[in-house]
C-alpha cells in the first residue's frame, strides 16, 4: 500500500492495513511517555469508518482513563469506501463521542487548514501541559475514489461531489494567502515544476531498482529470523525458488 511508510527522524510510525489498528499503537506511545515524563504528544490520524472498529473504542476509553497525552484526528470524509456516514453512527457527530470517554471533542472545518491547525495546536498544549487526551473531528470530504478498485459513482451523486468541489482546501488556502499578499502565481508554478521534476526522477530512479530476492519475505520481517521461519525460508530457498516469479511462469505456492 502506498501509505505504509514511516521515517525515524520526524517519529512518523506507519499504519497498517485493517482499518484503525494505529490508534492504540499512539495511545500505548503517549501512555509510554506519560510513564517516562517526557513532554511529547501523539497524534494519531484516521478515518470516519475507523470509529466503527473496536480499537478506536478501546483506545479511547483507555487514553480517557489514564488521561494519556494523545490527540485523535479524525478525517470525517463521509465516505469510509461505499459506507456513508449516517449509517456508521447513530451520534449527531463523531467529535460528541469523545464525551462518553470523559474528554473533550471539538469539530471543525477540515477543509479550512488554519482552522485545523488551531485546533490541533490547543489539543496538542492541553495533552502536552497534563490534561489528556482530545478527539477531533474534521470535516471533510473524500473527492477520488477510495482505492484503484473503487468505483463511487455506483454509491453517490455527482452533483454531491461537485459541491464539496467547491469548497477545495488547497484553493481555499491558495486564495486566502493571495488575499494577504503571501502569494505569486510564479512561485506556485515554480513550485509545481519543482515537485513534478522530483517526482519523475523518483520513479526513474525506482523502476531501475531491480527486485529483492524472494527470501527478503523472510528476512525482512525480523532482525532475529524465528527458527520455524528459517526452517520454511531453507526449505523454500532449496526448492530453486531463487528465480523471479516471472522466470518461473507462476508463483509457487
Amino acid at each position: 500500500m502506498p501509505n505504509h511508510y514511516g521515517d525515524r527522524d520526524i517519529n512518523l510510525v506507519s499504519i497498517s492495513s485493517p482499518v484503525g489498528t494505529q490508534i492504540p499503537h499512539a495511545v500505548g506511545a503517549a501512555w509510554a511517555m506519560k510513564i517516562r515524563g517526557e513532554p511529547k504528544v501523539s497524534l494519531v490520524y484516521f478515518g470516519d469508518g475507523a470509529t466503527s472498529a473496536g480499537d478506536f473504542h478501546v483506545s479511547m476509553n483507555f487514553a480517557g482513563v489514564f488521561r494519556v497525552p494523545c490527540v485523535f484526528l479524525c478525517k470525517n470524509n463521509q465516505w469510509a469506501i461505499s459506507v456513508p456516514l449516517a449509517k456508521q453512527t447513530a451520534a449527531r457527530t463523531l467529535a460528541i463521542k469523545a464525551i462518553a470517554y470523559g474528554f473533550e471533542g471539538v469539530r471543525v472545518d477540515g477543509n479550512d487548514v488554519l482552522a485545523v491547525y488551531a485546533a490541533v495546536k490547543k489539543a496538542v498544549a492541553i495533552a502536552r501541559g497534563g490534561g489528556g487526551p482530545t478527539l477531533v473531528e474534521a470535516v471533510s470530504y473524500r473527492m477520488g475514489p477510495h482505492s484503484s478498485s473503487d468505483d463511487p459513482t455506483r454509491y453517490r451523486k455527482a452533483e454531491e461531489v461537485e459541491s464539496w468541489r467547491q469548497k477545495d482546501p488547497v484553493e481555499r488556502f491558495r486564495r486566502y494567502l493571495e488575499r494577504r499578499g503571501l502569494y505569486e502565481k510564479a512561485w506556485d508554478e515554480g513550485l509545481r515544476k519543482e515537485i513534478d521534476d522530483r517526482i519523475t526522477e523518483a520513479v526513474r530512479h525506482a523502476e531501475k531498482v531491480a527486485p529483492p530476492p524472494l527470501e527478503t519475505v523472510f528476512t525482512d520481517v525480523y532482525a532475529d529470523v524465528p527458527w520455524h521461519l528459517r526452517e520454511q525460508m531453507e526449505e523454500f530457498l532449496k526448492g530453486g525458488y531463487r528465480r523471479r516469479p516471472e522466470e518461473m511462469g507462476e508463483f509457487p505456492l
